[in-house]
């Protein structure tokens, strides 16, 4: 897992300035208190953030529903940073080729 890619993109997606420097575990944890401050303070901000991020709220809802003993605040973490790893193996899979000015390979055409 590209740890550094996946803070990088939580970051932008979620107005965050976290350092690029630390563990998944680190970074998570820092997940977890913020999402759990959000079900606490400013929820509408929490639902918007889901679906910027694009969540699926079904799957959400029926991992919540079948883990009550389970905080929350992870089980909704987990979600995001599952999420933004599909977002990162799309891109990897199927992002745009830099453009090779040697070949031309890569470069829009006209």
């Amino acid at each position: 897992m590209d740890t550094q890619a996946l803070i990088t993109i939580l970051n932008k997606e979620l107005d965050t300035s976290w350092p690029g420097t630390q563990s998944f575990e680190a970074m998570r944890e820092q997940l977890v208190a913020q999402i759990d401050y959000l079900i606490n303070k400013d929820f509408q901000r929490l639902l918007s953030i889901l679906y910027r991020v694009d969540v699926d709220e079904a799957k959400l809802r029926a991992l919540l529903q079948s883990n009550p003993e389970r905080p929350a605040a992870e089980t909704i973490a987990d979600s995001i940073i599952e999420r933004q790893l599909q977002k990162l193996q799309s891109r990897k899979q199927f992002g745009k080729k830099p453009a090779d000015p040697e070949t031309d390979e890569g470069a829009e055409r006209w």
